[in-house]
């Protein structure tokens, strides 16, 4: 008998990664970045303000004026700026 195989990968769902930014324009409109940017989900508070921590300037450099943070529907906090 072979061992059981192991489960198929799949993306974490919001439940397991609530955590996320919206990332906004000076008018508070969401702003389109790059794929690598885009849409991350994270699984705690740390998890999201250490990502954005490391990626802030490539985010205002693809135009976000300022993030909020979330923790699915509930807004936790922002928008914070991103600029000096």
């Amino acid at each position: 008998m072979l061992p059981d195989q192991p489960p198929t990968f799949r993306e974490p769902s919001p439940t397991e990664n609530p955590w996320w930014w919206s990332l906004e324009d000076d008018a508070g409109a969401a702003v389109e970045v790059s794929p690598e940017h885009a849409g991350q989900r994270f699984p705690t508070q740390a998890d999201a303000e250490s990502w954005v921590g490391e990626v802030w300037a490539d985010l205002a450099e693809q135009g976000v004026d300022g993030v909020t943070l979330h923790e699915g529907d509930r807004k936790v906090y922002g928008p914070m700026s991103l600029h000096a």
